[in-house]
């Protein structure tokens, strides 16, 4: 497939199908010509009638020479910030500049979060001492486990950037693509079990991160003057007997691959918007496989050899505060695709967004909306006119369920692995709770190897059976509680870090989600069902880093002190919820909450759990019973 300079945006309306119609079973724009040759289909884009001008986005990516410019001049000045264009591309870099919106004053002090790429979430022992010592040196002193897998640094000066992001890449490790308008940091299930389907979830895992990483330069030549890195990305090493360079050059002659010798699948304009990958095993949902572009499922034949992978798309958090046409979404399942194939199709649907994802409007930008306008068949009949050959039927699997993996388990190879939870991700030394010099002492004293958890909780893996209580004992001599202590609904719930770094951020998140969780948790005492375990999560603002649309129960920042309140959530992670509230003042959670557990404690099917409670009886009824319930009347 040939596509012209001029992408085919999709426009998001009511009549979007019909731009797209079928030639031999391929779905083609209205304004493509088709051609055959035998069975082949060629494919060519018409130039609209009359040229239109690029957003400002897609204009800055053309013109930065692949991620280039303006950021390698703006990295010499003697600013303590990089301008607005600059800024822009840095976050291809991984970067992000902020400032503490809390401090007052006319001159900003300007800072620069960083985001590493981790693969699987992982995170060897030596990569753990450098941050520490990069956080400790050059940062604020903490750092952040994301809700993607990987590490953020906050408060790095950006005279201090280059040290940072260098020693980062010279220890095998990255930022390359942590943030930007390409593929994200690939998620997969942290269970670091050692059975055939978790290997290969693990594998694949870093299969794809490698082979949608970004080729341009930029990088080295911004940040190593130039140089190669002392060591080779750790994953790409890892996966090198998968010949991914040559699997991503191939060309099958469909418009997958660009005339362009820098960036083959990405040409000089990159993805419309950001691209998040995620790998699990049937039934383990520990990481909101549905809430990515592409989700995989490993599948093994009864030898535990891996066939292929069940593929969904067009999963997707981000909306917008009173925009209708910007909403979360689930996944769709795609089907099945052998392990041959696997990575011609994952190709096959970054060039189905690549070209016909939405570049004019940015808040419909995500493959989600180009799923949601064609609906599934139509869009895997355009991922078919890419890959050549019909997608098989999706493969029946064991139903998921969900599950933080905390606690100690057996990994299945003689060693022991142990989910340690960390609220919000925070990794810090506060007074006698010193989780951050806790996991120094455990990599120093045990050179023990870690994973990041979906839930910003840390897995410790690989332990001997006879360290099992010298690592129970360290991690308490520095003030961890054991999981026992640990509240239910803190280890199910999620915050975004919000205020006061987040520029996007309309109210608190992580510094609130603790008093919440509280006040929660004194109400399902006072209405005696303190035994529910309710899924929760906040973020300061509608982009939804948190994933606060899957949850049960999710608030949603939308201005000072107040969020609104979603609802229904599945508690394995499986649809999104539905906005019940649109405003609820910080004073006013219980009042707002009671009506709805007394509703829950009243109707309620046996073992019937929170979320699918209010899916199941939806907005309408309960808000009828809210209206006209007495505050104090309903207990269990």
């Amino acid at each position: 497939m040939r596509i012209s300079s001029t992408a085919c945006a999709l426009l998001l309306s009511s009549t979007a199908t019909s731009a797209f119609t079928f030639v031999n079973n391929n779905v083609l724009p209205t304004n493509v010509k088709s051609s055959q040759s035998g069975s082949a289909l060629s494919m060519v884009l018409e130039s609209p009638p009359t040229k239109k001008k690029l957003a400002k986005i897609e204009t800055l990516k053309l013109n930065s020479e692949h991620l280039t410019n303006p950021l390698k001049e703006q990295m010499t000045t003697e600013e303590i910030s990089v301008n607005k264009d600059a800024m822009q591309i840095l976050k291809y870099h991984g970067s992000y500049m902020q400032s503490n919106r809390e401090k007052r004053g006319k001159v900003k002090d300007f800072q620069f979060m960083l985001r590493l790429k981790q693969p699987a979430g992982e995170l060897p022992a030596h990569l753990y001492r450098l941050l520490d010592d990069l956080s400790a040196n050059y940062g604020q002193g903490d750092l952040r486990a994301t809700t993607r897998q990987c590490f953020q640094i906050h408060g790095v000066m950006k005279g201090n950037l280059k040290t940072v992001v260098s020693s980062i890449m010279n220890i095998g490790s990255s930022t390359v693509g942590a943030c930007g308008d390409v593929s994200r940091n690939v998620m997969t299930t942290p269970a670091p079990f050692n059975t055939p389907e978790y290997v290969y979830a693990r594998e694949w895992s870093k299969v794809f991160a490698h082979l949608f990483r970004p080729m341009t330069p930029a990088f080295s030549e911004i940040w190593l003057d130039g140089e190669k890195a002392a060591t080779v990305e750790t994953w790409g090493e890892e996966v090198k007997s998968y010949n991914i360079d040559e699997n991503m050059k191939y060309d099958n002659g469909r418009g997958i691959i660009l005339d362009d010798p820098v960036e083959p699948l990405y040409g000089d304009r990159y993805l419309p918007r950001k691209f998040k990958i995620g790998v699990t095993v049937p039934g383990d949902n520990s990481l909101d496989l549905y809430t990515n572009d592409i989700g995989c499922v490993v599948i093994c034949n009864d030898k535990g050899e891996l066939e292929g992978f069940n593929v969904m798309v067009g999963g997707g958090m981000g909306r917008t505060h009173n925009k209708e046409n910007t909403f979360p979404r689930a996944a769709d399942h795609l089907g099945f695709v052998p392990k041959d194939d696997m990575m011609e199709v994952m190709k096959s649907i970054l060039a189905s967004q690549r070209d016909h994802g939405n570049r004019d409007v940015r808040a419909n930008a995500r493959m989600k909306y180009l799923v949601h306008t064609l609906g599934i068949d139509n869009f895997r009949a355009l991922v078919e006119s890419y890959f050549g050959k019909p997608i098989q039927p999706w493969r029946d699997m064991e139903e998921w369920k969900y599950s933080d993996w905390l606690g100690w388990w057996d990994q299945g190879d003689g060693k022991l692995f142990y989910g340690l939870h960390v609220d919000n991700g925070r990794v810090k030394d506060e007074g006698d709770f010193r989780l951050k010099s806790a996991l120094r002492a455990l990599v120093d004293k045990y050179n023990l190897d870690m994973v990041i958890s979906p839930t910003q909780s840390l897995i410790i893996k690989d332990i001997n059976p006879e360290d099992k209580e010298g690592v129970e004992a360290l991690l308490k001599d520095h003030g961890l509680k054991s999981l026992e202590e640990v509240d239910p609904l803190a280890r199910l719930a999620m915050a975004c870090p919000a205020l006061p770094l987040c520029g996007l951020a309309q109210t608190e998140a992580e510094r609130r989600m603790p008093s919440y969780l509280e006040r929660v948790r004194a109400l399902l005492n006072k209405m005696n069902i303190a035994d529910e375990e309710i899924l929760m999560r906040m973020t300061g603002c509608p982009n939804g880093c948190a994933r606060p649309y899957m949850a049960e129960l999710a608030f949603v920042g939308d201005g000072p002190n107040s969020y609104q309140i979603w609802l229904g959530g599945s508690p394995v992670l499986t649809r999104t919820a539905w906005p019940y509230v649109a405003k609820m003042k910080d004073e006013n959670l219980e009042d707002t909450l009671e009506p709805i557990l007394a509703f829950f404690i009243e109707s309620r099917q046996s073992f019937e759990q929170f979320g699918d409670f209010c899916h199941r009886v939806g907005q309408e009824a309960i808000e009828k019973y809210s209206a006209s319930y007495v505050l104090g009347s309903v207990k269990a």
